[in-house]
């Protein structure tokens, strides 16, 4: 079984590279997420040399600074990483992931002990890089922002083949942010069809509208990425989550999940809501006075509440019967006022 993976969907909140380097802004994050009661926090482990020429270019909503200085400047060594992967899952009780982006990365996350593995979009194609992680035999996810079904289908493969046994795949469009019309929630249905494994969604959304219908559609992962400020320094922090706005995706997403864990009886739940139905449903009334003797058409009727008299729904069974004393206007009928035979 998925180690990080609950019984309930679980939250990952991404912190990526917003700590700027920074061990204590790293563990306040850490602290933060934990406190807004999220399963897993998820870091990116980048060693530039290992996975960039110097001259790669940067994303295109990224341009403050070269790939290479920011990368360089937000660098953890093997230290750090187990500091901050000691002080999750001891001190705030969170299960601590990181993005491995090259051979190097998973060597150092394997030095450390992490539990599962995510792989980000863009590796992957990086074939050698999912055969290492799937040989180590832990669980993966496997986001698939970038990739086609073909190249989907050949890390799907190659994961199960090298020994991955728990994989989750992640639906994700590589847009920051990406607006609602280019989720593909569709997806999520035709990867579980395609491939028989759980999915979950890696969102890049504003709001926490998206996570809600991901969740009613069968995902059991949602992942979004966390700040302390959207005006925090970086790519990823103004179209990141504040610990106020993920607490409140995670409680909405609870309640999306009671609902969805228990099935209601109709019937019976009609059935209990009495009181309810004869406040709010009507009752036939007499619409104007009746004489005795009358034969009782549909213009002698009205429907007001409350609705502890005749239904309004058997109307019909009322119309051609004969009044068999006077009977005021508004007043609710009984069968008793009526003949037992319709005329």
């Amino acid at each position: 079984m998925f180690s990080i993976i609950k019984r309930r969907t679980t939250i990952i909140a991404e912190i990526g590279n917003t700590h700027e380097g920074s061990v204590g802004l790293a563990k306040c994050f850490i602290k933060a997420a934990a406190e807004c009661k999220v399963d897993a926090v998820k870091f990116q482990t980048h060693i530039f040399e290992a996975e960039s020429l110097p001259d790669a270019p940067n994303p295109p909503y990224f341009i403050e600074e070269t790939r290479k200085e920011y990368l360089k400047r937000t660098e953890f060594t093997r230290e750090t990483w187990q500091e901050l992967k000691i002080y999750a899952e001891r001190e705030c009780k969170v299960d601590f992931l990181s993005s491995p982006f090259s051979l190097e990365a998973v060597d150092l996350l394997e030095s450390i002990g992490v539990k599962a593995y995510k792989i980000p979009s863009g590796e992957v194609t990086n074939l050698p890089l999912l055969i290492k992680i799937a040989k180590t035999g832990k669980g993966v996810l496997l986001s698939s922002g970038m990739s086609t079904w073909a190249e989907l289908d050949e890390a799907v493969e190659i994961l199960l083949k090298f020994g991955c046994r728990d994989l989750i795949i992640l639906q994700c469009t590589s847009e920051y942010p990406c607006p609602p019309e280019q989720v593909g929630l569709n997806v999520l249905n035709e990867i579980k069809e395609r491939y028989n494994l759980p999915v979950g969604l890696s969102d890049h959304t504003i709001g926490h509208a998206i996570p809600l219908a991901a969740v009613a559609m069968g995902a059991c992962v949602i992942e979004k990425h966390f700040t302390l400020s959207k005006k925090m320094y970086g790519p990823d922090a103004k179209f990141s989550m504040t610990p106020s706005e993920i607490k409140n995706m995670i409680e909405c997403i609870r309640d999306v999940e009671k609902a969805l864990s228990q099935e209601i009886d109709k019937d019976k739940e009609a059935a209990s809501l009495k009181v309810m139905k004869n406040t709010f449903q009507k009752s036939v009334v007499a619409s104007t006075d009746i004489a005795a003797g009358t034969i009782l058409k549909e213009h002698h009727l009205a429907y007001k509440k409350p609705g502890d008299g005749i239904p309004a729904n058997r109307f019909k069974d009322i119309i051609g019967k004969q009044s068999v004393k006077k009977i005021r206007k508004d007043t609710k009928l009984d069968w008793d006022m009526l003949s037992t035979k319709k005329e």
